[in-house]
Formats: C-alpha cells, structure tokens, sequence
C-alpha cells in the first residue's frame, strides 16, 4: 500500500515541477518557439520575466481599449512582435530584445493610462498654441503631450541640463520653467512657457 501512494504522489510532483518552470518562462509556450528572439527569450529568465510583464501590461491595456475606434493596439502589437523579432540580426541580442520590452511595456502604460501621471503641465507657445503633457514614471521616463488633435508619447533622453523627451517628430526639452518643443518633422523649435 505504501508504495502504491508514492506512485500515485509522483505524477503530481512531475506536474508541480513542470508548473513552477513555466511560471518562471515567458507568457507563451516555449515548445511553440518560433525563431531565434523567442528560443532565446525562452532560455532567458530576464527576457521571460520582461515577456510576462508584457503580458500583463497588455492585457490591462486592451481593457482600457475596448472602445477605441479605430482601434490601434492590436496592430501595433503585432508590429512590436515583428520588430523585437528582428533583434536577431543584432550584435547584442539580449540588450536588443530586452529594450523593446521596455520601451513597449512603458509605451502602453503611458499611451493607456495605466499608471497615473506623475506630474502634468501645459505649456503656451509663441504661435499661441496650448501643448498638454502627461508625465509618467515609466521605465524609460515617457510623456504624452497633446498640441489640438495630434497625440505624441516621447521617452526620456539623455540630458546635460533640464530633461529631454524625444518622439517620432517631436521633441521637448524643459528647462527652468520654459520647453523648446518642436512639433513635427521639420518644424522650428519654439520656446513655450509653462503655465502656473
């Protein structure tokens, strides 16, 4: 009788050990593994725990955008895969693959709302124009600024002085109370000033 407990027991051991390592893989199943980038996030514990994040992260934002019209984030999602896909073609793999997740993960926080800002700010320019920015303690540091209707999320940059926030077209760098911002490609830079 004993042993016959011990046999039924180690099924049940097997499972829990097989458990506990998909818990510490990324959020897909690593038997699916296409391609370089995802055997290699698989045989990552940094990259699988950065994968998860992502899973959760999406999730909430797909939450947040089950009313957006036309709707972007599963497009863009897709477009994420395939570019962190393309690290495989990178000297350094793993800092290419892991940069994408941050950059994403603090892109769908800020862009979805899923931290709260921590800080805002509007600023008023020479051409009269009102700019909203929401700032976000992501990782990277991000932003949302608003000019009418156009919508651009910036990361934080590298900075001798003030802080830098770099977009695909728009930039803005605060300093003392004043942004030089440049809104669009090929756009002069104006210098706006903060609103009390």
């Amino acid at each position: 009788m004993r042993y016959r407990f011990v046999f039924n027991w180690l099924p049940c051991l097997g499972l829990a050990i097989g458990s506990a390592v998909q818990a510490q893989g990324p959020a897909y199943d690593c038997t699916a593994a296409r391609g370089i980038v995802e055997t290699l996030i698989c045989h990552d514990p940094g990259l699988a725990a950065l994968d998860r994040q992502m899973a959760e992260v999406y999730a909430a934002a797909e939450r947040r955008a089950s009313d957006e019209f036309p709707s972007v984030l599963k497009p863009g999602q897709r477009g994420w895969v395939r570019s962190r896909n393309e690290c495989w073609k990178s000297e350094s793999r793993r800092d290419c693959v892991g940069e994408s997740y941050r950059l994403r993960i603090a892109e769908l926080q800020a862009r979805y709302r899923l931290i709260e800002p921590v800080a805002t700010a509007t600023y008023v320019c020479p051409d009269k124009s009102e700019i909203g920015a929401a700032y976000f303690g992501t990782d990277p540091a991000t932003l949302v600024a608003v000019r009418g209707d156009s919508v651009s999320l910036m990361y934080q940059q590298p900075s001798a002085s003030g802080t830098r926030y770099a977009g695909p077209n728009e930039t803005l760098w605060e300093h003392q109370g004043e942004a030089l911002i440049q809104w669009g490609y090929g756009a002069p830079e104006q210098t706006c000033r903060k609103q009390p």
